[in-house]
């Protein structure tokens, strides 16, 4: 079953669950697919690896949102987006611990040969390719200035 279909199933389910929190999440995913698919200059298919990048910034969106309504005092709205970002979350791979992205970000160093801050680019570029899916892009980033800095 590929996951645009497990999405599909994951929607009838919460309906059925007359869970509003689930079944949000997933229509969300499900608007994503629909626009990709509808996009100018697209082939009208998606990949699962295209669902993930697109779960994955539905999860940063509703995370970013979750932090803003908590700074404005709306904890119960910070509280639904951060719901809707756990339901998202079972799409994702497992998601790697910080020593794990670290020994993986060492590694890419070493194969890159890079030594200094301004070899930065191309371990980023590497290392988004390896560990997609796995972790988010920010804390990748603040390991390779650690590690190159």
């Amino acid at each position: 079953m590929t996951l645009e279909q497990q999405i599909q199933e994951d929607i009838k389910t919460a309906m059925k669950a007359k869970d509003s929190v689930a079944l949000a999440a997933t229509r969300a995913v499900k608007g994503e697919i629909l626009l990709f698919k509808t996009a100018e200059g697209g082939n009208g298919k998606v990949t699962d690896g295209d669902i993930l990048k697109m779960v994955q910034k539905l999860i940063k969106q509703r995370k970013e949102a979750a932090e803003q309504f908590s700074a404005a005092g709306r904890q119960e709205l910070a509280d639904n987006e951060l719901a809707e970002a756990a339901a998202l979350e079972k799409y994702l791979p497992k998601q790697l611990g910080p020593a794990e992205v670290e020994a993986k970000v060492r590694e890419i160093i070493a194969q890159t040969g890079a030594s200094s801050i301004r070899d930065m680019g191309r371990v980023m570029g590497t290392a988004t390719k390896a560990l997609a899916g796995q972790t988010d892009g920010k804390s990748i980033s603040e390991i390779v200035k650690r590690l190159l800095g």
